[in-house]
């Protein structure tokens, strides 16, 4: 029985996943081992750009940083949630959901600035071969990775202030498994239609113009692969931007699922299932992605590999 009786007035209800269930517990546990494969691929993915001086290029920074968000963006739901579900608790603070909000709202937009810079690395290496260590120095590697944190931790800063100040009202029973802004949005006492819509608004220019850049980026791609004489270029130049076009397809299919959808459209279930989708599935599937799509990465992971087998 959860001790709802114990819970501050402060407090949020995180009404989580699970019941107690069995079938649901081994949904726990799959959700637990998918967690883990998340935190290890995009641990080892960091760790392998870090330890092997082949990968320490801009193409290869940036990659390290997407692994270092996808990494925190996992962190910061499914430890809280599966806390709640082994203790029998379901109360999170005022101040751990506001943090919670921002976490994952600054790094899903972290995520989705930086997935669009990538597009135009990949767009100076096929189309601009020779100016390459010009046009993508290490200098602009840093700048671009500063500019996606920067930009999306003040947007989620402004965001999350602007709805935490609002006045809570009823039972403060979150229906999903961590603080997500619709389902936050729904405990709020008085108009918000304002706020809504601004925040739908944010929504759409923070999907769009990255998805614009990655757009264009492509399309001058294809156009110099199109010109291509040479076969064997052609797939290497394919090979280098399908892992890239890959993740930016599985997280930016989620992301318009879940927030450019009306407010009359949406059901706790889908957000749930939205929500599974781009904060457990997609930073699973983007080390293994690039790691057994990226021949560079691979190498790096054999060579690391030979070398514990010879110490």
């Amino acid at each position: 029985m959860w001790r709802w009786n114990q819970t501050s007035l402060e407090d949020f209800i995180l009404q989580g996943l699970f019941d107690d269930s069995f079938n649901h517990f081994c949904l726990f546990l799959l959700i637990l081992l998918v967690f883990l494969t998340a935190v290890s691929g995009n641990s080892l993915t960091i760790l392998l750009i870090c330890a092997d001086p082949r990968l320490h290029t801009p193409m290869y920074f940036l990659l390290s940083q997407l692994s270092l968000m996808d990494l925190m963006h996992v962190s910061t739901t499914i430890p809280k949630m599966a806390s709640n579900y082994l203790s029998g608790k379901k109360s999170i603070s005022f101040v751990g959901c506001a943090t919670q909000h921002f976490l994952y709202l600054s790094l899903g937009g972290a995520e989705c600035l930086l997935l669009a810079l990538m597009s135009y690395d990949r767009y100076v290496a096929i189309c601009h071969p020779l100016r390459y260590t010009v046009l993508m120095s290490r200098r602009v590697g840093v700048m671009m990775a500063v500019m996606s944190w920067l930009s999306a931790s003040v947007n989620s800063l402004i965001h999350t202030s602007i709805l935490m100040s609002f006045p809570f009202c009823g039972s403060r029973i979150i229906h999903h498994f961590y603080c997500e802004y619709p389902a936050v949005l729904k405990l709020v006492c008085g108009d918000v239609t304002v706020y809504e819509t601004t925040v739908y608004i944010c929504s759409v220019i923070l999907l769009l113009l990255p998805i614009i850049l990655v757009s264009t980026s492509y399309g001058f791609i294809l156009h110099s692969v199109i010109q291509m004489r040479s076969a064997g270029s052609k797939r290497n130049a394919f090979a280098t931007c399908s892992s890239h076009l890959l993740v930016v397809s599985l997280l930016f299919g989620a992301c318009m699922f879940s927030y450019m959808r009306p407010r009359s459209q949406r059901t706790p279930l889908q957000d749930k299932v939205g929500s599974v989708f781009y904060s457990i599935i997609t930073p699973t599937l983007n080390p293994l992605i690039y790691t057994l799509r990226n021949k560079d990465v691979a190498k790096a992971l054999k060579r690391v590999l030979r070398r514990d087998i010879v110490a």
